[in-house]
């Protein structure tokens, strides 16, 4: 009889805690998925520091499972509630304020490449796509940059797990922060995270423009930048400031989502800025009880819509719940080794093998 959800909580309920408790009694283990030749689950800890202790409860949890499915893998990922990040000071340096002037597109000192990922709406996944793809390519050795242009919701400090404001030693240049092999900055490390951001355009421009040529990006071979959603303010700076090498739309495959997917390509046509390829994220989501797989938002649409464009479609990634535990944690799911960390190494390597990374 293939081994149940109810067999591997039984398996694991009565590994000792190092406060005292039990794993059954915490209720600590989610996201348990069933396949044919894999088991996988998470123990997610209250705090990060509870979870440093429990590697050996980690251990003795995927033991205890492979005891009871021998003919299987099992495999077993801590993860973390994160604690509120605390409240940064204000580097020297001021962030937002009218652009300079400047004669046309210009790189940025350093990088080979910078990658526009767009959408045309919010809720699609624009952000978690960033974060894991910028990972994805660090893992298989290129040097990525992940710049957060989405000014008024900034998500990668929360995402890549940085809180830590930057250094401006001289009040001009930004020291870039670094987590799981990528250079980062986000304007939510140089703001009150608890504070709104309340800027007209002009000011959103200026502080774009600081990120991108004042931040001492080193040498990148290619420069991720999360945009906000939309076809506003940021990605008109963007493309008429920058030299871009293309943009890469984000959607999910339902109707709604590609109508404003299709006016996110249109302005970067209009700016006169290569578009990449599509993604299609949310494509499909696998029950971790019974492996059922449902198309909560359609299927394909996307590969549709890449197809009647002429352009490529780049891939297809799936929904589940570790992928919220994992950027909810700060440990992008890309790191692991798990099916979802496959589908970001396989669009990492059709980025490189296109050229585009």
């Amino acid at each position: 009889m293939p081994t149940s959800r109810d067999d591997i909580l039984a398996a694991v309920a009565g590994i000792s805690l190092p406060d005292g408790g039990t794993l059954g009694a915490s209720d600590m283990v989610r996201a348990i998925q069933i396949d044919a030749d894999t088991v996988r689950f998470v123990i997610e800890a209250p705090d990060s520091a509870t979870a440093a202790t429990l590697e050996p409860v980690r251990q003795a949890a995927v033991a205890a499972v492979q005891a009871l499915a021998p003919g299987q893998t099992v495999s077993a990922v801590l993860t973390a509630h994160s604690a509120p990040a605390p409240k940064p000071e204000p580097p020297s340096l001021k962030i937002g304020r009218h652009p300079t002037p400047q004669a046309g597109p210009a790189p940025v000192v350093g990088v080979d490449r910078i990658l526009a990922i767009g959408s045309g709406k919010g809720g699609v996944g624009k952000s978690t796509v960033s974060s894991n793809l910028a990972v994805a390519l660090a893992k298989k050795g290129r040097r990525v940059g992940l710049l957060d242009a989405d000014i008024y919701g900034p998500s990668q400090p929360r995402m890549m797990g940085v809180s830590k404001r930057p250094a401006s030693p001289d009040g001009k240049t930004i020291i870039p922060l670094h987590a799981h092999g990528v250079t980062m900055m986000s304007i939510g490390l140089m703001v009150d995270p608890d504070k709104a951001v309340v800027w007209r355009g002009p000011m959103l421009m200026g502080a774009l423009q600081q990120m991108l040529t004042q931040v001492e990006w080193g040498e990148l071979d290619v420069l991720i930048i999360d945009l906000p959603p939309g076809t506003g303010d940021v990605q008109l700076t963007l493309c008429q400031k920058t030299s871009v090498t293309g943009a890469v739309i984000v959607s999910t495959p339902q109707d709604v989502a590609l109508l404003d997917a299709r006016k996110a390509i249109d302005m970067f046509k209009t700016l006169n800025t290569p578009l990449l390829g599509l993604i299609e994220n949310m494509s499909t989501f696998y029950c971790p009880h019974c492996g059922e797989e449902t198309q909560i938002f359609g299927h394909g649409g996307v590969s549709h819509e890449a197809e009647r464009l002429g352009v490529p479609f780049l891939g297809a990634l799936p929904i589940d719940l570790d992928t919220r535990l994992s950027g909810d944690a700060g440990t992008p799911i890309a790191l692991g080794d798990g099916p979802v960390a496959q589908a970001y190494a396989e669009l990492a390597q059709r980025f490189i093998d296109g050229g585009m990374a």
